[in-house]
């Protein structure tokens, strides 16, 4: 009961003077909704971050061949042809990590349909499996399969975007297009997915199948495609069956002076995809040991290298929540501000009700009581402010996400936190206060006027 009254007189001394309290939460209000209003949208652009690298493939893994040294002169990354179609059936079968895994291989040019014309950001051969690695889905049409891969068909996937440069509203589905005066048949439109974190357009793309773009867009002969894609003659089974145990050294030993070795079956990188993004490290490892027993390197350095979107989604990530941690620290100044000024405005308190303390004491009020009234107050006008500045905080962020297309995200977390902070913050300035008045001399008190 004692205590009950001692609540019950700290929430009067509070409405006493309601225009007073509201001021002093003033800055508790502003601090809280603050942190909430970061908090939210901080969480907001991790979640869009998360879903924008999930698009981009956070388990993937990229191959591509490594650097030589030509006359005392790196020739850096892919300056050494050393990938391969098998490379690749290599990873799929001695990778237990690597759920599927795709050759790419890359050329520039014009399109052309009808009178219409237009120089694609990317025109790409791959795989099959590469609509999977890349979480890529068809919106139009169908995805070529693996036989249109062996067979070398000249078919392909277009982005939205050549589909509105060439074609504008009419359906491209069945019409052919012709990429460095080679026709192809459009078969498929690719679902769109807009500018990525580069703001690059990843929708200004063809895909076809590579072994096509190999033969008929890179200069190889026509009679690779019989090899590269798996269906060789019964003539040269025996030496496509183990590319690196032939006749033919593809991979001679090491050395500086060594030119790169031209193969019809080189691909300019290998694309691959771990079950999950824990699963990445695991899969490089695998892929290393992979290539390297196939590329039979021994003691010598890789002749490839692999990179990984892990890296770049933890540097993402990393100068977000760095971002969003400083102007946290910047709202928690506010929050300091405001609890000087809780301090501030309870010990004017304790003067203004000087009198009031000594006669309490006076008629039997202990020390502790006197405290735990202070205190009380202090935490109950902190907590106050606290709840304000929640709902404020919350509906800023969704006025900004409203006004300004800002992604954010409730953040339950954050509103526990608020909550711990604000009752801290009354205890902690509202303890000084409350223990002054405390320490009063009920005498000295019932004196002051």
């Amino acid at each position: 009961m004692r205590k009950l009254r001692v609540i019950k007189t700290a929430l009067k001394a509070i409405m006493r003077n309601p225009m007073r309290t509201f001021l002093t939460t003033l800055g508790i209000v502003i601090g809280i909704a603050a942190v909430i209003a970061l908090m939210e949208i901080g969480t907001g652009a991790q979640e869009k971050l998360r879903a924008d690298i999930s698009k981009m493939g956070v388990n993937t893994i990229n191959i591509r061949p490594g650097q030589m040294m030509q006359g005392g002169v790196s020739t850096g990354a892919g300056g050494r042809s050393t990938l391969t179609n098998q490379d690749v059936q290599a990873i799929v079968k001695n990778c237990p990590a690597v759920v599927a895994a795709s050759p790419v291989v890359s050329v520039k040019g014009q399109v052309i349909y009808g009178g219409k014309n237009w120089s694609p950001f990317s025109i790409s051969g791959v795989s099959a499996d590469y609509f999977q690695i890349a979480n890529w889905t068809v919106q139009d049409g169908e995805a070529f399969d693996e036989l249109m891969v062996t067979r070398g068909l000249k078919v392909c996937l277009i982005g939205a975007t050549i589909v509105r440069e060439l074609f504008g509203d009419e359906d491209p589905i069945g019409k052919e297009i012709r990429i460095q005066s080679v026709v192809f048949k459009v078969i498929g439109v690719l679902h769109p997915k807009g500018a990525n974190m580069m703001g690059m357009d990843q929708d200004d793309t063809i895909l076809a199948p590579w072994t096509a773009v190999r033969a008929r867009l890179k200069g190889a002969g026509q009679s690779s495609i019989s090899s590269v894609g798996g269906a060789s003659s019964s003539s040269d089974s025996s030496s496509t069956g183990d590319l690196y145990t032939s006749g033919v050294s593809f991979y001679p030993e090491v050395s500086d002076s060594n030119l790169p070795p031209v193969r019809f079956a080189n691909v300019d990188s290998i694309i691959a995809s771990a079950a999950s993004q824990e699963d990445v490290p695991v899969a490089v490892s695998q892929i290393t040991r992979a290539l390297r027993a196939a590329h039979k390197l021994g003691d010598a350095d890789d002749d490839f290298t692999i990179r990984t979107m892990s890296e770049f989604s933890d540097f993402l990530t990393s100068s977000t929540k760095t971002t969003t941690n400083l102007l946290l620290c910047v709202a928690f100044v506010s929050l300091v501000v405001g609890g000087v000024g809780i301090m501030n405005i309870m010990l004017v308190s304790v003067t203004e009700r000087t009198r009031e303390i000594g006669l309490r004491m006076a008629v039997g009020a202990r020390k502790r009581d006197i405290l735990r009234q202070f205190l009380i107050e202090s935490v109950v006008i902190c907590i106050l402010g606290g709840f304000i500045g929640i709902f404020i905080g919350h509906m800023t962020s969704v006025a900004l996400a409203y006004m300004l297309n800002w992604p954010t995200a409730m953040s339950y977390s954050a509103i526990v936190l608020s909550v711990g902070v604000a009752a801290a913050v009354g205890v902690l300035f509202g303890y000084y206060p409350a223990w002054k008045a405390a320490r009063l001399d009920p005498i000295e008190a019932l004196r002051y006027e």
